[in-house]
């Protein structure tokens, strides 16, 4: 038995999907742990290109369990269409005993999506950048204790009572400061007894369920979203997601305790891709930006479809990803999308106010600082779909062998491609 947590050591979009989808080969549960349908992971196999935004990415392997836990806040019509969607294209893909949302999860309301368009709007020049899928206010509501869990949508009766109080607030709200019309009660009514007619048998008590896997020495492998950079905590703040991408974010939203996790896999990309607001070091702009986005791996967000900011690999980033979340093993993705570059410039430090910081400070500083970069070597030679270690180009290893350097966490994988194949195990 062994329990893998994945999380990402930058700013999201690192190729998280590709390594769940990889190492699920022989997971029996799969658990996605936080967030919404604001992000994807992408994952490639031979029937082509899926981009997973609320269903775990250990869908895709015949032999495993998928849950989305109590941590995570899900749009019940974004979940329908998803699985609609890989109906669609997999017509033998079963979900019925493969794939369960927690009781405990949250629900994504039409109201929070509109709040959340509403805010940004609003916001002018200090727009944050959210995807504008009403994960934020549903997560407000969880934690100012007046959000929908999935459990509630079992009980009629429990609805009746409680969502006319709640909407009544949130309607006073969305009208007297955004000029919303608001929603009604009975259209919010008839939408939950609609969730429920078609999501009563994926909803669980994920607690029996995990425990039972547990007890029973299942392989158990935990995904996260996004990055340690958009951490509610420990991100810039408040250029950040609402929930905790972490490994102690996991064992809260599982109910695995600490103790219980063996591996600890964090995963960056090559270089460094975000998508949103908020201060990123070593971003770049005109031709090197170009090709990085460019390449094969389409930067491009898979939820939102927007251009990704890109730049040079942020290893101060991997190291406070590394130190928070315990890392025992790296995954760098993409090492392809630099095959082209003579000379790669990996950031080692931040220099502020003539002072050399190797940690990630709060948000203000953090967007003044000017990343101090060493000089690698590359490989220009084609790397693309390598699945062995000796087949790298030396220099291609090298670039490897010193981010592990500076990090100080061994890179166990090296992703070349964005198929589920491409992909160097190290022993």
């Amino acid at each position: 038995m062994s329990v893998t947590c994945v999380v990402g050591t930058q700013w999201g979009d690192e190729g998280k999907g590709k390594i769940v989808d990889s190492i699920s080969d022989d997971a029996d549960l799969v658990v996605r742990f936080q967030g919404g349908d604001n992000a994807g992971h992408s994952v490639i196999t031979d029937a082509g290109n899926f981009g997973l935004h609320l269903v775990p990415s250990g869908i895709l392997r015949d032999q495993t369990v998928n849950l989305l836990g109590p941590g995570t806040a899900v749009n019940p019509e974004s979940f329908l269409a998803e699985m609609a969607s890989l109906h669609e294209r997999l017509p033998d893909l079963e979900f019925a005993g493969r794939l369960y949302i927690a009781e405990r999860a949250h629900v994504v309301m039409p109201y929070h999506v509109a709040t959340d368009g509403a805010e940004e709007d609003s916001r002018g020049d200090l727009v944050q950048g959210t995807t504008r899928r009403g994960i934020g206010p549903a997560y407000a509501d969880k934690f100012a204790r007046s959000g929908i869990q999935f459990a509630d949508l079992l009980d009629d009766d429990y609805l009746d009572e409680y969502l006319p109080h709640i909407l009544e607030q949130k309607n006073r709200v969305l009208r007297a400061s955004f000029d919303h019309a608001g929603f009604e009660l009975a259209d919010m009514l008839d939408l939950c007894r609609g969730w429920r007619e078609q999501l009563a048998p994926f909803i669980t008590d994920t607690f029996g369920l995990v425990g039972r896997a547990l007890e029973a020495g299942e392989n158990i492998l935990l995904e996260g979203q996004l990055g340690i950079m958009r951490d509610i905590d420990w991100g810039h703040y408040p250029y950040v997601t609402s929930s905790n991408p972490t490994v102690a974010g996991a064992c809260v939203s599982t109910g695995i305790p600490p103790g219980r996790i063996d591996r600890a896999i964090g995963v960056a990309k090559a270089f460094t891709s975000s998508v949103g607001e908020g201060p990123f070091p070593t971003e770049l702009d005109g031709d090197i930006a170009h090709r990085l986005r460019s390449g094969g791996g389409g930067e491009y967000g898979v939820s939102t479809g927007r251009p990704r900011r890109v730049g040079w690999m942020d290893t101060v980033a991997i190291r406070h990803a590394a130190r928070i979340n315990g890392l025992t093993n790296l995954a760098l993705t993409k090492m392809d999308l630099l095959d082209d570059f003579a000379s790669i410039p990996v950031c080692t430090g931040y220099r502020l106010n003539g002072t050399v910081l190797d940690s990630v400070p709060t948000t203000h500083r953090l967007d003044r600082v000017e990343p101090v970069y060493e000089e690698l070597p590359g490989w220009e030679t084609e790397t693309a779909g390598l699945n062995r270690w000796d087949d790298l180009p030396a220099n291609a290893r090298g670039y490897v062998e010193r981010v592990e350097e500076i990090v100080g966490v061994p890179v166990s994988y090296v992703g070349t491609g964005q198929h589920r194949e491409a992909l160097i195990v190290r022993d």
